[in-house]
C-alpha cells in the first residue's frame, strides 16, 4: 500500500480507501460485510471512509464492529453529516449547530472510538449560515472529538468560503470529498485548481463509476445478476447514468489499455484517479473481500502520459465535464 498527505496537514492515508456507503447494513450481511474490512486491513489499508447516513447508522455500527481490536491510531476513520438520520424530524438533517453536535455523538458511539480522523459535511446547507456551520464543525475539533474537517460535493466557491472560515477560527479543513472518474470529471476546472490552491485534497468517491468502468457491463446486454444496477435499494439509481449503450461500448475501448498494462479494468480506473496529484485517495466499496484485494493492487500503479492520452481518446466526448453539476441540495421542506 501506497500513502499520500491529506491537503496542507501532516496526515496520510492510504491511496486506497474502504468505503461502506453502499454496503454495510443494506446490501450486504454482516459476515460478509467484516470479511470484506478484514481483506482492506490484511492489504495494507488503513482509511475507512463511511458517514450517518448510510443505512440509518447501520454502516458506521457495522465498521466499528469491524474495526474492534485493532490499534486506533493505526487507522484514519472519517464520516459525515448532513443528510437525514433518526426518524427524520425537522432538525434531523442539514449542517445546523444543533444537527452537527448531536450527530457527531452519535456516529462515535456507533463507531466505538473516541474521536474521529475527520469529520466532513457531506453537502453544502443552502439553509443554515456557514458561519454557524463552520463555528460548530470548530467545536467538533476543539472538544477532541475530529481531528480534521472536510467537505462533499461543494462547488469551489462554497470551499474557497468554507476554508477562510476554518482559517479565522483556527480549524484545518483539508479534504474535498467529489465523485470523480474518468466517465466524471467535473471537478477538474474549478474545484480541483482551488484546492491545490487552498492546500485542499480530494478523496474521491465511485472512481469506478459504480463498477461501469469495469468493464462488466456489456452495451445491448441485460446487467448481471446480483450486480448493482439490479439493486433496488439504490444502487440502480445512482448506475443508470451510466448504462447507456454509448458509454457501454467506449467503456469497452479501454480493455486493450488495461490488458497492455496487465492490469483489470477496474483496477485502471483506480489508478487514473490517482493519477490526479490533487487526489489523495481513492474510495472503493466491495460486497466480496477479493473485490478490495484486487482493488487495492491498484496502489502504486503510476500511468504515463502515453497511457492518459490513450484513455481520453478511447472515451472521446462521453465524460461528463460541466463544473455546474455539482450541485447543493435544494431548500428543504419540513
Amino acid at each position: 500500500m501506497e500513502f499520500r498527505y491529506l491537503g496542507n496537514s501532516g496526515l496520510k492515508v492510504s491511496e486506497i480507501i474502504y468505503g461502506n456507503w453502499l454496503t454495510h447494513g443494506s446490501q450486504v450481511e454482516n459476515d460478509a460485510a467484516l470479511a470484506c474490512v478484514r481483506a482492506a486491513l490484511d492489504a495494507g489499508i488503513t482509511t475507512f471512509d463511511t458517514a450517518d447516513v448510510y443505512a440509518n447508522g447501520k454502516a458506521e455500527s457495522v465498521l466499528g464492529q469491524a474495526l474492534q481490536g485493532e490499534r486506533r491510531a493505526s487507522l484514519e476513520i472519517f464520516t459525515k453529516v448532513y443528510w437525514p438520520t433518526g426518524p427524520g424530524g425537522p432538525n434531523d438533517t442539514g449542517l445546523s449547530r444543533k444537527h452537527i453536535l448531536e450527530s457527531i455523538d452519535g456516529s462515535l458511539r456507533r463507531l466505538g472510538t473516541d474521536y474521529v480522523d475527520l469529520y466532513q459535511a457531506h453537502r453544502y446547507d443552502v439553509e443554515t449560515p456557514l458561519e454557524e456551520t463552520m463555528q460548530a464543525f470548530a467545536d467538533v475539533v476543539r472538544q477532541g472529538k475530529a481531528l480534521y474537517i472536510g467537505v462533499s460535493e461543494w462547488t469551489a466557491a462554497q470551499i474557497r468560503a468554507g476554508h477562510a472560515l476554518a482559517q479565522d477560527l483556527g480549524i484545518q479543513l483539508i479534504s474535498s470529498q467529489p465523485q470523480y472518474s474518468m466517465l466524471w470529471r467535473v471537478i477538474e476546472d474549478e474545484v480541483v485548481p482551488t484546492s491545490r490552491e487552498l492546500g485542499i485534497s480530494q478523496i474521491v468517491w465511485s472512481p469506478i463509476a459504480q463498477g461501469v468502468l469495469s468493464g462488466k457491463y456489456q452495451p445491448g446486454a441485460e446487467p448481471p445478476a446480483g450486480s448493482r444496477a439490479t439493486d433496488e435499494k439504490g444502487g440502480a439509481d445512482m448506475i443508470k447514468r451510466f448504462l447507456t449503450d454509448e458509454t457501454l461500448t467506449a467503456v469497452q475501448r479501454l480493455k486493450p489499455i488495461a490488458d497492455d498494462l496487465g492490469v483489470t479494468q477496474a483496477q485502471l480506473a483506480v489508478a487514473w484517479v490517482l493519477a490526479n496529484d490533487n487526489v489523495a485517495g481513492a474510495i472503493v466499496g466491495a460486497s466480496r473481500p477479493e473485490q478490495v484485494e484486487s482493488n487495492a493492487e491498484a496502489a502504486g500503479l503510476r500511468l504515463e502520459a502515453d497511457v492518459l492520452r490513450a484513455v481520453d481518446e478511447a472515451l472521446g466526448d462521453i465524460p461528463e465535464t460541466d463544473p455546474g453539476k455539482t450541485r447543493s441540495p435544494e431548500a428543504r421542506v419540513v
